[in-house]
């Protein structure tokens, strides 16, 4: 290795791991991955105009799937996020649609792993909210979530689906709190309010979801089972800086943290959670504020790492073998980025050798950057593409609840991936119109009954199943006989008077939450 290529990467390998050092100066470790290459898509290929959110939380601000991207944006009153098809690309109209159904910013959003047109977001209104969203994208606002998650006192900023177990949604809030919920049924499953003193910083499941690790304002590590509710293992002071943490599992079992040092250099650290003495290897980067968030690619096992801030990426290979963590190279560019989002296998372009694809969010753009292996054959590369998580749980919620645990359900890449439709995908249904929203009268559920009343039974006929997602199928069922055109025209009619109502309920929502902090405030609360 040629210094001035590394010399933004500094490597510690505590000496009790280091004897089994297998490289040495001037030997050249193989790898199919040395030579990722990494190229933004051209300008015609991006999304222009989209308003990124400004928001002071350390998150993504993004998510992608095969299907969908979905970009927090800035909201005049409450809080929403774009919704564009992934082949999307050019100029997003200021009237597109967005989701816009929380009374307060947006922090955080994920896709679940087991269907690709179901979103979490998370709020500062303290609510989680679960979208559906509709095949080819948003025709008019979504104000209306499938179910709403209500059970933490501060605002919400992590969301973390179960890897293997259809329905199973992680969240976690300022109040120090982490929770575990059903979403199908909109229950409450677990609840761990003692197991951190400060603010958490991120959580992730492991590989079959039987624990999480966390890591917290207090500079500890903790792997814990969510079903007992016990800290598995802690420990202190995995980075000596003050700012925020990631942490996130490997498919083999460690444990992967970023950081900063004592001096403020930021680091990256690779854990055995079998012995949390030390850390198997330590690399030290630079000296930039932003907080380094992880992305981890269990099939090649390489994790990027990408600051908010920053105008680079930079790609790791981890191995059995001393050092542990590989640099491979870095993307760098002349924008920094306020965010990204990263596409898994699922959704690559195998025909192109492509292993990875992130969306770096610019302040008015989203621009795609593929991470390729330069291949000269045309043919499948089979040890490129080993065998992938598919979309179909391993689990239903009912099982992992009892006790079960599974590793994912692997699928091949061979000739691309198409998801197959899920025969548990009509245990998460949409959300009945509630009385108080007609133009009828009637008194809504109490607030407490909210997240009981935002979704309708798992045990619920199949054939129910059309009769819920819109309201215009609805009304002018019992017209059939009515002309295409006149019915087009209460269609509209209708998506424009449901656009406005949404717009009143969530000024409405944002004036109560203000009144309420301006109340606190008064009374010496803040």
């Amino acid at each position: 290795m040629s210094s001035g290529r590394m010399r933004h990467v500094t490597l510690h390998v505590p000496a009790s791991r280091s004897t089994d050092m297998s490289f040495r100066r001037g030997v050249v470790r193989q790898s199919k991955f040395r030579h990722v290459f990494a190229q933004a898509w051209k300008a015609e290929h991006c999304i222009d105009d989209v308003r990124v959110s400004r928001v002071t939380w350390d998150s993504g601000l993004c998510a992608v799937n095969p299907k969908f991207i979905a970009v927090i944006i800035e909201a005049g009153g409450g809080g929403s996020f774009l919704v564009v098809p992934i082949s999307k690309s050019g100029r997003i109209d200021q009237a597109c649609p967005t989701v816009c159904g929380h009374a307060a910013p947006v922090l955080e959003i994920q896709w679940s792993p087991h269907d690709d047109n179901i979103i979490a977001s998370a709020s500062e209104d303290c609510t989680v909210k679960v979208w559906q969203i509709p095949d080819g994208g948003l025709t008019s606002p979504m104000t209306e979530a499938i179910v709403i998650l209500e059970g933490h006192s501060k605002r919400v900023g992590i969301l973390a689906w179960h890897p293997t177990a259809f329905n199973i949604l992680l969240t976690a809030g300022c109040d120090n709190v982490i929770c575990v919920w059903n979403v199908g049924t909109g229950e409450l499953l677990y609840q761990l309010s003692d197991a951190h003193p400060d603010l958490i910083y991120s959580v992730g499941w492991n590989k079959d979801g039987s624990a999480v690790c966390t890591v917290c304002k207090d500079k500890a590590l903790r792997v814990i089972d969510p079903r007992r509710g016990t800290v598995l293992k802690v420990r202190e002071k995995v980075h000596d800086g003050t700012r925020p943490m990631r942490a996130v599992f490997l498919s083999d079992g460690k444990i992967l943290t970023t950081g900063f040092s004592r001096m403020s250099e930021r680091q990256m650290a690779l854990w055995d959670p079998k012995d949390l003495s030390e850390p198997m290897a330590v690399q030290e980067m630079d000296t930039s504020n932003g907080v380094l968030l992880p992305f981890y690619d269990p099939d090649t096992n390489m994790v990027y790492l990408c600051g908010k801030g920053d105008c680079t990426i930079r790609y790791f290979e981890v191995t059995d073998e001393s050092p542990y963590v590989h640099f491979l190279s870095l993307y760098s560019s002349k924008e920094p980025q306020r965010g990204g989002g990263f596409l898994g296998k699922r959704g690559v372009d195998v025909n192109k050798c492509e292993i990875a694809r992130f969306y770096k969010l610019h302040e008015r753009k989203v621009e795609p950057i593929s991470m390729t292996v330069p291949r000269k054959s045309d043919l499948f590369q089979g040890d490129l593409y080993p065998d992938t998580a598919g979309s179909e749980p391993a689990l239903l919620a009912d099982e992992w609840i009892a006790g079960q645990d599974a590793a994912p359900l692997l699928v091949s890449l061979s000739g691309g991936y198409s998801a197959p439709p899920s025969k548990h995908r009509d245990t998460l249904r949409s959300k009945p119109k509630l009385v108080s929203q007609d133009s009828g009268g009637g008194a809504a559920p109490p607030a407490g009954n909210a997240a009981a009343s935002s979704f309708v039974s798992a045990t619920r006929e199949p054939e129910d199943e059309a009769a819920a997602p819109r309201v215009a199928a609805r009304e002018t069922d019992g017209n059939a006989e009515r002309p295409k055109r006149e019915e087009e025209l209460l269609n509209e009619l209708l998506a424009e008077m449901k656009a406005l109502r949404a717009v009143v309920v969530a000024q409405s929502q944002r004036i109560e939450v203000l009144e309420r902090q301006l109340a606190r405030i008064e009374d010496g609360d803040v």
